[in-house]
């Protein structure tokens, strides 16, 4: 039987317009009360929901109970390996925000605090796991909600001759904000602004303040010569298009983060033939033997590449896992799932991390698939607009297929000076008239195979 939500077999979208289900509101309510029994009596509740929901078609949900929901969420959520930590995450209520600016406010005040950036109480780089909960979706109304697939990602822009500066994932996207008036400086890691949709502010830009972008310069422990590749990464994976569903409510604005697991921006990111492809050129600095595949040059700059990330990041002292000790936590979390007589959804193909997997302990293991709730989906119209800016891809632009990058893990390091984000002197947020609906992404003709080139000094 597919399973929803498992590598080819996509979640349903949700009805905009279904009342909430109460018999999903039902199940999670006497989950919620069972594991959680200072929440007192559970039938007054249960009659208070069925009569909410009867008479509106959704309930509100109390705070104890969306903070609950959350969490449970994460402890489902069968793609990511952090889950050991699900009940550490911190969760922000924030319900009442409805304009465009109060949204924007609150999503730097949960970069800051997940990062510890602009916080007298806590260094920067000592991330932690963090989810800010917006308002509900209500049968048959608009809601708010952000294009981006994460509150910080890197634009990535065509030249004339068919390459790519930046990030090629991100073309599409580049060029539907630059359609909606944003100006990127054109650099390699220039930080993308927020699109923020909301029923009475229509779509609005915002460009991120520099001290709510943690970033992390990379070198490596051996090799001087990988400071002049001139690479960085963010340092808080902060995913904002996913759906959270808690007991059948669904909240469409809900961006969550954790922390890095290196091989995350180490074979992912910064590897992947389709983002930066720094793997033929890390090779090449190296030396290597690339004239055929067994020599295993791949595997070798593969390996660097990751060290470079994990050293870089320790150094800086920002918060991050590589994939040997995360996957040794992610078996004591079933332990632990287990000795509470409950099974843990997980899905192979994302716990496996995508170096050395058979060298971990969860490569030799069969897992439980099942689509538990609550939890979080994503949506295809979401999918859309945080890939290409728009409904649906564009033939006008090369998007590469989707690949799956990895899960965040649960949560960082000091700022370095001088560092820049890659902002334009333009205003931190800008109305898009009359842009009430996503708008198609104009931009050149189709081009195939594109070169990707980071602003380094290696040559591709």
């Amino acid at each position: 039987m597919a399973i929803p939500g498992y590598r080819d077999e996509p979640s349903p979208d949700r009805d905009p317009s279904a009342p909430v289900d109460v018999a999903e509101a039902e199940d999670f309510l006497r989950m919620c009360y069972a594991e959680n029994p200072r929440f007192g009596d559970l039938g007054p509740r249960l009659d208070e929901v069925r009569a909410q929901i009867d008479a509106t078609g959704t309930y509100t949900h109390s705070t104890e109970e969306l903070t609950y929901g959350a969490k449970v969420a994460w402890r489902n959520a069968s793609r990511c390996i952090g889950r050991l930590y699900w009940r550490s995450l911190v969760v922000l209520d924030e319900r009442k925000a409805r304009g465009a600016d109060e949204i924007f406010t609150r999503m730097v005040r949960h970069l800051n605090l997940a990062g510890g950036t602009g916080r007298a109480d806590r260094a920067a780089g000592a991330i932690r796991p963090v989810i800010t909960v917006f308002a509900p979706a209500e049968p048959g109304r608009p809601h708010p909600r952000v294009w981006n697939e994460q509150l910080i990602r890197y634009a990535g822009y065509r030249t004339p001759a068919g390459e790519v500066v930046g990030d090629p994932r991100y073309v599409d996207f580049t060029r539907a904000v630059q359609d909606l008036g944003w100006k990127g400086a054109g650099g390699a890691f220039d930080v993308l602004p927020l699109v923020i949709q909301t029923p009475q502010d229509g779509v609005r830009l915002f460009d991120l303040p520099a001290d709510a972008v943690l970033e992390v310069p990379l070198e490596h422990p051996e090799y001087d010569w990988f400071a002049g590749l001139d690479l960085r990464w963010h340092a808080v994976p902060a995913i904002a298009n996913m759906r959270l569903s808690i007991g059948g409510v669904d909240y469409p604005l809900a961006p969550f983060n954790g922390w890095y697991m290196g091989t995350e921006i180490g074979a992912r990111n910064l590897a992947d033939p389709d983002r930066y492809d720094l793997v033929p050129v890390v090779a090449r600095a190296m030396e290597l033997d690339t004239s055929r595949a067994s020599t295993l040059w791949r595997d070798r700059a593969l390996v660097e590449l990751n060290r470079a990330v994990l050293w870089s990041f320790e150094r800086a002292g920002v918060r991050i896992s590589d994939h040997h000790t995360e996957s040794d936590r992610f078996v004591t979390h079933l332990g632990n799932e287990r000795r509470a007589g409950r099974e843990v959804p997980a899905d192979w193909t994302w716990i496996v991390p995508p170096i050395s997997g058979g060298a971990t302990r969860v490569f030799h293991r069969y897992y439980h698939e099942a689509d538990q709730r609550p939890n979080f989906y994503l949506d295809s119209a979401a999918r859309d607009l945080g890939r290409y800016g728009h409904l649906g891809p564009s033939p006008r632009h090369a998007a590469p297929e989707d690949t799956p990058e990895g899960a965040p893990v649960a949560g960082e390091r000091a700022p370095v000076a001088g560092e820049s984000a890659g902002h334009t002197a333009a205003p931190a947020s800008r109305a898009v008239p009359g842009a009430r609906t996503p708008l198609p992404a104009g931009g050149a003709p189709r081009q195939s195979a594109p070169v990707i080139r980071p602003a380094c000094p290696v040559a591709h």
